[in-house]
């Protein structure tokens, strides 16, 4: 059995980031990118990891899973909000494919929403692709609805995203 934490990104896990980047999302951010958003007071990045590695979630209570094997990457989750005035904007949220099912991606994004009331943000919102039922699903179980459509977003498929939008944090958590 191995523990998994939820925690904040810290400089020396990105390789393994962008390895879990790549598997979940194709290669959306590089190394490069992941920097730039460890390095912006507007972004924050949140990790599932072994309980020795990260930065602690600050104001929040600790966050940990006991899972059945050992994983095969450092990280296995990674999710990202932008901060911009009063929202908060999702820009990703990944698990290992082996991990899915057990309840992480809630647990990501629950804390990033958390997250988001701390800074003070009242709105969040993302985009999504209609043909991602398992994710479109988790969203909608946190309240998030669909507010429009972004004709041919996803460049790898040409599909269409949905904007999804949520009000009112500080009820939320």
């Amino acid at each position: 059995m191995t523990i998994l934490q939820l925690k904040l990104l810290t400089p020396d896990l990105l390789p393994a980031v962008v390895e879990l980047d790549r598997l979940c999302l194709g290669g959306l951010w590089n190394e490069s990118g992941y920097q730039r958003e460890l390095d912006s007071p507007n972004s924050d990045l949140v990790i599932w990891t072994h309980p020795t590695q990260g930065q602690p979630l600050s104001g929040l209570q600790p966050i940990s899973v006991q899972v059945a094997q050992t994983p095969p990457l450092p990280v296995i989750g990674i999710g990202c909000l932008w901060a911009i005035v009063d929202e908060a904007h999702i820009t990703l949220l990944a698990i290992h494919p082996d991990y899915r099912g057990l309840g992480l991606g809630a647990d990501l994004l629950r804390a990033l929403l958390q997250l988001a009331q701390q800074r003070g943000l009242s709105h969040a919102t993302l985009e999504v692709k209609p043909s991602n039922h398992i994710a479109l699903s988790l969203y909608q179980k946190f309240g998030f609805q669909i507010a429009g459509r972004r004709k041919k977003y996803y460049a790898d498929t040409g599909e269409d995203a949905l904007i999804l939008w949520l009000s009112g944090l500080p009820s939320l958590i």
